[in-house]
């Protein structure tokens, strides 16, 4: 069975970005029939992230790097993704996460900063050698309130990009 993690790089706990991940985590699983790995919420364990060595983190790397589909949500700051999330990523070596198919999730306080995800998340996933098959999906906070139909708006035009892991590992005959 595959499986999808997701990681949490809002400094605020049980933030909305969390929110927003995980009704989108439930809907990949739908789709994919991939298990859901608890979620790694990083404010929760913020000090033991430049702690060396670090078993708490190491496993949650560990289940990231395992993982068949990971969502990585990060709030928009100063037009990029979090420190936070950062220093949790930095732990990989360049193709650390191959054979990861990632899902880069921005919660934005604007539609002004929609493409952010495009141009800072995705390439760091693509560096540390993840998949990453559709668009990332911005998120405008201030739609908070409609976010189950802009979930599943985003799975409909997205989700078929997204397979089954059991069918991107079968080699045409």
């Amino acid at each position: 069975m595959s499986t999808l993690s997701v990681i949490i790089g809002n400094p605020k706990p049980r933030s909305r970005t969390r929110r927003i991940a995980e009704a989108l985590a439930a809907r990949i699983a739908d789709r994919t029939g991939a298990e859901l790995l608890p979620t790694v919420d990083l404010v929760d364990h913020a000090d033991e992230l430049f702690a060396w060595p670090a078993p708490h983190v190491d496993a949650w790397s560990a289940q990231l790097r395992d993982s068949d589909y990971a969502i990585i949500a990060t709030p928009t700051y100063k037009a990029s993704y979090t420190g936070l999330l950062k220093a949790f990523l930095d732990r990989y070596p360049a193709g650390g996460l191959q054979g990861v198919t990632a899902i880069p999730l921005f919660t934005t306080a604007s539609d002004e900063h929609a493409l952010a995800v495009e141009f800072t998340l995705r390439p760091l996933l693509v560096e540390l050698g993840a998949s990453v098959p559709t668009r990332g999906l911005a998120f405008s906070t201030p739609r908070f309130d409609r976010r189950d139909e802009l979930l599943d708006a985003w799975v409909a035009a997205e989700g078929g990009l997204l397979r089954p892991a059991e069918a991107r590992l079968q080699v045409p005959a």
